[in-house]
């Protein structure tokens, strides 16, 4: 029978991955099916110059802010809900955990239903028949495999060893053909079509580091240092973020069509480059999952870690099955309004108020409060900024207000 999650800090001797180490992690997170999915959400109603400084400004300001929860975790080996405790109290860690489980599962559909879409369309076209129903069945059990893994299984046995590797072959490749048969000049010429303003596409570029915002801590924890963690995850996130939504934007343009899987797939050797970009796919649904079971484990500490993953896992199945990806864009703007000003918060507790000094194991005792309301209350405060700023201000941006 499995032990129960142990939510205490990582000891020392655990704490063994490097920049390179984070570097790959994080490389292979800012990369993906999704990301190039996201990508072409900013073309062509921006024009593709736009579009691109837009992707590197969304980037610059998201992972400055994933920072936070990296260097928290790599100061005390906590993970992310658990080191929120101390700014929003032991039951107030409670909310954002509740809320990183929810939109987890949802982020574990969505890299299920990619995934399933592209190995179906590379079956429909060897063998005519898509096998959907058996996609989907296959990537969960692999995603819920990786995710008992764990963390450190999964950056060197797999990423370093093979994943990363084969990511780049398949990116340069992309590049090349892309490039090759379109030309950057003629997709710096193209102009907008609008509906979409420049502060509006920062926001759905800054939604994805954003969205790892929960999930940084549960893996810099293991880092050797906290500065080492820092440089690797911006480092890794910031290449190929950028080159993975610059891919998608490109993509619309040069093929003519915003379905990322078909547009592949009617490439050169398209079968090829996808199943390798599928291969790497699968760690991004490992993160969600993984992440999904500790976050609950912050609540529930008693209930063994392996039995979320497998709960999580199916109810991510259920999900992918039903849920419809038209809503894609609403949903990174609705992270982004969540995580955005709770961080902010976190940031003004932890390296203001508490110079990063905190009393790792004492993280779960009963003795403090509850519920620290003022941050609470603060959390809140901005939650409804975003969403007013994103309504009525939609040339303003929202990211940055509602996260001072």
């Amino acid at each position: 029978m499995s032990a129960p999650f142990n939510p205490r800090p990582v000891p020392p001797d655990e704490r063994t991955l490097g920049a390179w180490d984070y570097t790959v992690l994080w490389g292979s997170y800012g990369a993906g099916l999704l990301v190039m999915v996201a990508g072409t959400l900013l073309v062509p109603a921006l024009g593709f110059g736009a579009a691109i400084a837009a992707i590197v400004a969304g980037t610059v300001i998201g992972n400055l802010i994933l920072l936070v929860p990296t260097v928290m975790g790599a100061d005390h080996g906590l993970p992310t809900m658990a080191s929120l405790r101390p700014t929003l109290g032991s039951a107030g860690s409670y909310l954002p955990s509740v809320v990183n489980v929810v939109q987890l599962v949802g982020w574990t559909a969505f890299e299920l239903i990619i995934m399933t879409r592209a190995a179906g369309a590379i079956t429909h076209r060897l063998l005519g028949t898509s096998l959907h129903w058996f996609w989907l069945v296959f990537f969960t059990l692999v995603c819920v495999a990786f995710a008992l893994g764990g963390p450190l299984v999964v950056v060197r046995v797999w990423l370093e060893k093979v994943g990363i590797w084969l990511l780049l072959l398949t990116t340069v490749y992309l590049t090349y053909y892309l490039l090759s048969h379109y030309g950057l000049s003629r997709a710096l010429s193209q102009p907008g079509k609008g509906g979409l303003t420049f502060p509006q596409a920062v926001d759905i570029v800054v939604a994805m580091p954003l969205s790892w915002l929960p999930l940084a801590a549960d893996y810099s924890r293991f880092a050797r240092s906290a500065r080492r963690a820092a440089l690797g995850t911006y480092v890794g996130f910031f290449v190929t973020n950028i080159w993975f939504y610059a891919l998608g934007a490109l993509a619309v343009l040069a093929l003519g069509t915003s379905g990322i899987v078909q547009a592949i797939l009617a490439l050169p050797i398209g079968v090829a480059a996808l199943i390798l970009v599928l291969v790497d796919e699968t760690d991004n649904a490992f993160a969600d999952l993984y992440s999904c079971a500790v976050s609950a484990g912050n609540i529930f500490s008693r209930v063994p870690q392996r039995a979320f993953v497998v709960l999580f896992g199916v109810v991510a199945f259920v999900a992918a099955a039903v849920l419809p990806m038209g809503r894609y864009e609403s949903f990174l703007f609705l992270l982004g309004s969540v995580f955005a000003p709770l961080f902010g918060v976190v940031t003004a507790d932890y390296f203001l108020l508490r110079r990063r000094r905190i009393d790792a194991d004492a993280v779960y005792e009963k003795s403090g409060p509850a519920f620290d309301w003022m941050a609470v209350f603060s959390w809140a405060v901005g939650v409804a900024a975003y969403q007013f700023i994103t309504r009525d201000l939609p040339q303003v941006g929202a990211s940055i207000p509602s996260f001072a």
